[in-house]
């Protein structure tokens, strides 16, 4: 078995490994050490041994094995036995399946798991970004991606979060009515941070993962089964789906980027364009507007455009611009300086873009350095854009991004 392939089990099977342990142990972080023993004993084993009939239920046998190990090593380390609770609540690693038998976690409980460890004793930062590493099995340079910081500060930041549950005592179950609607926000921005990983990848030689982002897709759909009347869970359900039907016309065939402008329109998918836009007209009327629906009436607006010149661009910057109000952020700048820029000129963009260079995070992202070259050359500037193009191609860690901002200097150092 390729480490892609084990990677693949890993990533269906990782939420179902730790939830089964969280429901009999409670403790986060012995948990995760415990699934993580696991896929190490996998990558081992796996290639000699093959695969089992049941990934899961040899992962949870072999993950509880390793809880229960490092609970007696600590007992003795202690010079005290173990409680004879477990006994009692029936967490006995004999009764749980063997590598071929079927495993009583096979219900999806990907919903419950991530609303369990959304703790309430951490930041919402903190809570997103420790659920994406240990729930949706993303990465820690993926996550850090995500939040615009280096890959050694998240790593940092995860260690911190889970000395914190550490030393809180922190068990997980699910939230109370009074914390439910926290949890519901912090898994709405772990769906969304997944989708969007999946979608636009942060790294490699593929410039989407449809994989992970229709599991973004799938987490929101059960969230929003659970919650049909939540005005912001519909309008991050309905963002997905807009956003999820270009994909097929994102990459041409060489696997290289297609920009928006260049898409051929006639490969999105009109049902999720349909479904996504009466998820939107459904919800917009009933009073609070938050930032996945905003971001959902803008993918909406490009959706319903027969073409890119027909772009209804005052209409997008509008609604950035109430985005902004709603949720400011560096990634809403950015977006809005393009609407800016195509509604009004491109120099009212660009004042907007040259505010971020002032943010180090932001000097940082490839992005903000690809959008100020793209303004730069509509300012009619293509000896500013050329440096800035190079820049951009210079700091992506994606190969199909980076290819495409190459052609871009290559195009305007060949016309200089």
């Amino acid at each position: 078995m390729t480490f892609h392939g084990l990677e693949d089990v890993w990533r269906r099977e990782s939420s179902h490994v730790l939830g089964a342990l969280l429901r009999r142990h409670g403790d986060y972080g012995d948990c995760e050490d415990a699934a993580q023993e696991a896929l190490l004993a996998a990558v081992d084993q796996w290639p000699r041994e093959g695969v089992p009939d049941n990934p899961r239920g040899w992962l949870i046998r072999v993950a509880w094995r390793r809880l229960v190990d490092r609970q007696r090593a600590r007992v003795a380390r202690e010079r005290r036995e173990l409680t004879d609770g477990r006994a009692e609540r029936g967490d006995d690693p004999a009764a749980l399946p063997g590598p071929g038998e079927h495993a009583p976690e096979d219900r999806d409980d990907s919903l419950r798991l991530l609303l369990m460890c959304c703790h309430q004793s951490l930041s919402r930062p903190s809570q997103v970004a420790l659920t994406l590493r240990a729930v949706a099995g993303l990465s820690v340079e993926q996550i850090a991606a995500a939040y615009l910081v280096p890959p050694r500060t998240m790593t940092q930041r995860l260690t911190r979060a889970r000395a914190a549950l550490r030393d809180a005592g922190a068990r997980f179950a699910m939230p109370t009515p009074d914390d439910l609607p926290a949890r519901v926000a912090a898994v709405l921005d772990v769906c969304h941070l997944v989708f969007n990983e999946g979608y636009t990848r942060t790294s490699g030689d593929r410039l989407v993962d449809t994989d992970l982002a229709e599991e973004g897709l799938r987490l929101t759909r059960l969230l929003h089964a659970a919650l049909p009347d939540h005005d912001e869970v519909t309008g991050a359900l309905a963002l997905m789906l807009l956003t999820h039907a270009r994909t097929a016309a994102r990459t041409d065939e060489a696997g290289d980027l297609v920009p928006l402008r260049d898409q051929d329109r006639r490969l999105w998918d009109r049902a999720m364009v349909a479904e996504g836009v009466a998820l939107l007209e459904r919800v917009l009327p009933r009073g609070h507007v938050g930032r996945y629906q905003l971001q959902a009436a803008i993918a909406a607006v490009h959706a319903e455009a027969p073409t890119w010149p027909d772009t209804d661009w005052p209409q997008i910057a509008l609604l950035y611009a109430m985005l902004h109000d709603v949720a400011p952020g560096p990634a809403v700048t950015l977006n809005r300086a393009v609407a800016v820029a195509m509604a009004r000129t491109p120099d009212d963009g660009l004042a907007l873009v040259d505010g971020l260079l002032d943010d180090p995070a932001m000097r940082r992202h490839h992005r903000t350095h690809a959008v100020r070259a793209h303004l730069l050359e509509m300012a009619g500037d293509p000896e500013a854009a050329l440096p800035a193009y190079r820049e951009a191609a210079r700091l992506t860690a994606s190969q199909p991004e980076q290819r495409y901002l190459n052609a871009q200097a290559e195009r305007l150092g060949g016309e200089g």
